[in-house]
């Protein structure tokens, strides 16, 4: 191997390459750095931002506290709108009970004025039979009608006497309903002729029978009035009648 000077002075002499002596490191300790540098980057980009904010004027922790003043407030008014309803549902309720338990007096006071007149109207009656100013015949000097609890039914009173004779009278009673129903006039017999007969309409006194009882139509018919006959065991024509109108 020839040696050659000049080579030797090229690589060892002034015009020699420069050489770069670097000190090794690690690519984890590199890694480690370069997010310890984004960190602090972040943290100053935050603490910038949060300062420019509040320079601004808006201030984070003070709008927190102010939203959590705000969730407390709507939680309480939602609170108090709950009791509120709650006493108004418990006062709507009590209304309601006492309107209806006034509703019931009212009815009860009608009931007992009515009671009270049919009464007065039976001591009259009495005074009258035990004073000899019953008519000296078959009569029904009180006949009444009125509607009842239900639609389509209805309650009648009807009191027979006689005078005049001691002796015992056997018979029965027949209600004669005059009404209109379906654009036309009708009449309904209670109990009908043609129905085996009932005891519930027989009668038997000797010097007068008080009697009451229900009777019920179609609720779309409306009653035009009423009319009761006595009629005596054996006989085919009435003794006696009396009509009670409705309308």
């Amino acid at each position: 191997m020839r040696f050659s000077f000049r080579a030797l002075r090229r690589r060892w002499g002034i015009a020699a390459p420069r050489m770069t002596v670097r000190t090794h490191v690690a690519w984890y300790w590199r890694a480690l750095g370069l997010v310890a540098v984004l960190s602090i980057s972040l943290t100053l980009a935050l603490w910038m931002y949060d300062a420019g904010r509040r320079f601004a004027g808006f201030d984070a922790t003070a709008a927190s506290e102010e939203l959590a003043t705000l969730h407390g407030r709507v939680n309480q008014l939602e609170e108090e709108a709950r009791q509120l309803r709650s006493t108004m549902a418990s006062s709507e309720s009590r209304v309601q009970i006492e309107k209806t338990a006034q509703e019931q007096l009212v009815k009860q006071l009608k009931r007992a004025e009515a009671e009270n007149a049919r009464l007065r109207e039976d001591l009259a009656f009495f005074e009258n039979l035990a004073a000899g100013r019953a008519e000296d015949k078959l009569a029904v000097p009180r006949f009444k009608v009125e509607s009842d609890a239900l639609p389509g039914e209805y309650r009648f009173r009807v009191l027979v006497t006689q005078g005049g004779k001691d002796r015992d009278f056997n018979g029965r009673i027949q209600l004669v309903v005059s009404m209109r129903q379906g654009g036309r006039d009708t009449t309904l017999m209670i109990p009908d002729d043609r129905a085996p007969e009932t005891t519930a309409y027989r009668i038997h006194f000797r010097r007068f029978y008080s009697t009451e009882g229900t009777f019920r139509v179609d609720p779309a018919a409306v009653v035009k009035s009423v009319q009761v006959r006595v009629y005596e065991q054996g006989v085919a024509q009435p003794r006696a009648t009396q009509s009670f109108n409705l309308t």
